[in-house]
């Protein structure tokens, strides 16, 4: 896993993101809205928004909100309009950053996320500079105290997942974005809880970065872009050792 992987699952586990819940359902809410109008409310002939339900449900985003969201995006009811913006630059050791945004604003998004840049001395790349390093995978983490590796590897793979791995005490479940709500409906069809389940983009090369004072800025410029309220998704790809990373959770 990346940094960034690593970084939230710490997170979760601690109950960290628990204190930015109604942030995070705010923002599940725009992207569901951005799928339903993109593709209709339908779940099963609306891949997109099906993959995302299914991320909403991850986190235990209430059926009511994702309901009403769905409506609201399809036109049921009134909602606000949002687009998307994709930024992209470079944070401290070179480790690569994509920014995902849905706004009703784009100059509103575009100042405030260039100001946060600029106070963590970086600035916007071209567009595809940095994201054409990443891919569009189903990722989906398992705490490995929960079920037998070999029955979890037997389910996901017949379920058409790629390929399963052990990150410590989660195993990582990866996908093709076509496949992953197959392989999230057959974990819940079995009971099996997850700890986190989207699709997401992950490095194709990932930067290492050993310096504890540089991993630390790096997350907390990644702190700051994920508190504002245009920004959706931050991807990154830095690469820390777990000793590192458990120094920098004990920090928190």
């Amino acid at each position: 896993m990346s940094g960034h992987s690593k970084w939230k699952t710490i997170q979760h586990k601690k109950g960290a993101a628990d204190a930015k819940r109604g942030k995070v359902f705010s923002k599940m809410s725009k992207e569901i809205m951005v799928a339903a109008r993109a593709g209709g409310s339908d779940i099963e002939l609306n891949a997109g928004l099906r993959n995302i339900v299914q991320k909403a449900k991850s986190v235990n985003m209430p059926a009511d909100n994702i309901d009403r969201a769905i409506k609201k995006g399809a036109g049921e009811l009134d909602g606000v309009t949002f687009e998307e913006v994709v930024y992209e630059g470079y944070a401290g050791g070179g480790v690569g950053i994509v920014v995902k945004a849905l706004t009703d604003n784009k100059n509103r998004a575009a100042s405030e996320i260039r100001h946060i840049f600029t106070k963590n001395n970086s600035s916007f790349a071209s567009q595809g500079a940095v994201s054409r390093n990443f891919q569009r995978k189903g990722q989906i983490m398992v705490d490995t105290s929960t079920v037998d590796e070999d029955t979890l590897m037997a389910l996901v793979l017949d379920a058409g997942a790629e390929d399963m791995v052990v990150e410590g005490d989660n195993f990582e479940i990866l996908t093709e974005p076509e496949v992953f709500s197959d392989v999230t409906d057959a974990l819940e069809g079995a009971g099996i809880a997850t700890l986190s389940a989207e699709v997401t983009m992950l490095p194709l090369l990932e930067s290492p970065v050993e310096d504890l004072a540089v991993a630390r800025g790096v997350f907390r410029f990644v702190d700051m872009l994920e508190d504002n309220d245009d920004v959706q998704e931050v991807y990154m790809n830095m690469s820390v050792s777990d000793e590192l990373m458990e120094q920098l959770a004990e920090e928190d």
